[in-house]
């Protein structure tokens, strides 16, 4: 089987969401399992990075959760070590996002299950209830027929209970949650 046909999606696991002003307990006992899950995974990784501008408390986003997060170039915009050396050493593809979902990523991976079968993608990461639902639903709506999964036990949400309302949530549009 060609590891190609297998991807494995890490949302958002940047400082700000960890441990800068949008971080959580749940979020930074991610990293180091994240990293092992990371160098372990038999295919291919991507993963996002939510981006935003200086002007991001003058975006609807901003004006709802006013709090100034993952600014392009700044240290809280970084993913966090050990997980960094994991995604560079294997070589994973980076996918800015300005916003919760990202398109450009469901668009990518619509592009590419066009030429080449993709038999399963998996997401992780932060915030379950926020990026990654967004992101696995746009990817489900994407490819009804390839088998989209979260892995629960490697994502987190704001709180423990909106992470689960995310799971059930992810269910019910038939994405398999791995709890």
């Amino acid at each position: 089987m060609d590891h190609r046909n297998r991807l494995l999606i890490v949302v958002d696991m940047q400082k700000d969401f960890i441990t800068g002003p949008l971080g959580t307990a749940e979020a930074r006992a991610l990293v180091a399992p994240m990293a092992h899950a990371v160098a372990q995974f038999d295919g291919e990784v991507i993963y996002t990075l939510d981006t935003h501008d200086d002007n991001y408390l003058h975006t609807q986003e901003g004006q709802r959760l006013p709090v100034p997060h993952c600014i392009k170039g700044t240290d809280g915009w970084q993913v966090p070590e050990p997980l960094a050396g994991a995604l560079h050493e294997r070589q994973a593809i980076a996918i800015e996002k300005p916003t919760f979902g990202s398109t450009r990523l469901a668009h990518y991976l619509a592009r590419r299950a066009a030429s080449e079968a993709i038999e399963s993608i998996e997401l992780v990461g932060v915030c379950t209830d926020i990026c990654v639902v967004s992101n696995a639903l746009l990817i489900k709506a994407s490819l009804p027929e390839t088998e989209v999964r979260v892995n629960a036990r490697l994502c987190a949400g704001v709180t423990p209970a909106t992470h689960e309302a995310a799971l059930t949530t992810l269910e019910s549009c038939q994405v398999t949650v791995e709890r």
